[in-house]
């Protein structure tokens, strides 16, 4: 072949190659119908302004949680709860430190799952990141045998989305607190990779004992019809208190173990989590260089455990301060998961808007997305936190949406 037929071969082929690459980049945006029940932050201050009840911060931070924003959910959850800077001296630091070691905490709790049938973790309930904690546990734990995933938040009764395990993935009807993305997240990893995904609130519409009773007699009666499986429950707050509980008497984790003779590995996330101000932080947490989510082991190489009264958790989990990369949490962009930047520079729409991810095959009114942001003008950068994998992305202001394919590879 002469070079003259080289060359025009070549030219050929790269003109091919640019128009394939072109199609491949080419991003169809449609409008849509679309409605939601995120709300935009306006929404949730204005909501803050004129609303009376004495827990309103605690339903700002469910909703700030609800839509992705975990910074100021941890804001609101303080102005609910009071802070204080309070710390230890020098020389109770140094001792801390001189005593503790820090060991990874995914790995030792995986370790010492191995030896029992049940491990129950909480959360606090406007933390993601303690959702998403719990997700970084699944693979792992499923290899060691663990085969069932309770979660309080699962909706029961007439409200119960009994498809939920066929379907493979959440509905906004599975749960009020797993419309969290991260929450979404963890059901849908935990369907994907094998386990069986069940309720276990009670039905009894009731507090206090009664329904730490239920809420042990609904996972005994799980327990018993797969006698020989391995259980991981993900609860709230103090329901994975053993021994006495200063109300209930006993809760959940307690009753589980006067019900079925079964000791459960019992977890505490909530304790040390970290406030919306590091001065405000737990002294403990204060006192420990934590750069990893952690378990702290004294010089007999036991772990730190919660310890209230006569009531325990067996381990204390310790996560870093979170650090924000393009206005989104670190943790977001672990384990997978990576940092998409989401160009709306085509999209004729004002602002704000919410820009909302979903799995492509999911349904855009009644699933939950993998991630949510919102982006309050123009000149803001969009950024997601999103697995490989085809996704339709939803920007919306409320009353304009629209909708776009977006791939990651």
């Amino acid at each position: 072949m002469n070079s003259k037929k080289e060359f025009q071969l070549l030219l050929v082929i790269l003109v091919l190659t640019v128009f394939s690459s072109c199609q491949e980049t080419t991003t169809t945006i449609e409008e849509i119908d679309f409605e939601t029940d995120y709300k935009f932050s306006s929404e949730i201050e204005t909501k803050i302004a004129t609303d009376t009840v004495p827990w309103k911060y605690q339903l700002s931070a469910s909703d700030y949680a609800a839509k992705g924003d975990y910074k100021n959910a941890i804001i609101q959850w303080d102005l609910a709860m009071g802070s204080r800077d309070k710390s230890f001296t020098k020389l109770q630091i140094d001792s801390i430190n001189s005593t503790y070691s820090k060991v990874t905490a995914r790995d030792y709790i995986v370790k010492q799952a191995t030896n029992s049938q049940v491990v129950i973790i909480n959360e606090a309930h406007h933390s993601s990141l303690h959702r998403v904690f719990t997700k970084s546990l699944l693979k792992e734990l499923y290899a060691i045998g663990y085969r069932n995933l309770g979660l309080e938040d699962l909706s029961t009764g007439a409200l119960t989305d009994s498809l939920l395990n066929e379907r493979q993935y959440p509905l906004q009807k599975t749960g009020h607190y797993i419309k969290d993305p991260q929450f979404g997240d963890l059901v849908r990893t935990a369907l994907d990779i094998g386990y069986r995904v069940f309720p276990y609130e009670q039905t009894i519409n009731a507090n206090g004992k009664p329904r730490e009773i239920e809420q042990a007699k609904n996972i005994q009666k799980a327990i018993e019809e797969r006698p020989n499986e391995k259980f991981l429950i993900h609860c709230g707050f103090d329901h994975a208190l053993e021994g006495e509980h200063r109300s209930w008497e006993k809760a959940m984790a307690g009753r589980l173990t006067e019900y079925t003779g079964i000791n459960p590995l019992t977890i505490n996330q909530a304790i040390y989590s970290e406030r919306s101000k590091p001065e405000f932080n737990h002294p403990l947490l204060k006192a420990l260089d934590i750069t990893a989510s952690s378990v702290i082991i004294d010089t007999n190489n036991n772990p730190l455990r919660y310890e209230r009264g006569n009531g325990w958790m067996d381990i204390a989990v310790f996560h870093p301060n979170t650090k924000y990369i393009d206005d989104r949490p670190d943790w977001l962009f672990k384990n997978g998961t990576q940092n998409v930047p989401v160009s709306l520079e085509t999209i004729e729409i004002a602002y704000p808007v919410m820009v909302l991810a979903y799995e492509k095959d999911e349904d855009l009114q009644l699933g939950i997305p993998v991630d949510i942001t919102e982006v309050k003008n123009t000149t803001d950068s969009c950024h997601l936190g999103l697995k490989k994998g085809t996704y339709t992305i939803v920007v919306t202001n409320g009353e304009k949406s629209f909708a776009f394919e977006q791939r990651v590879k």
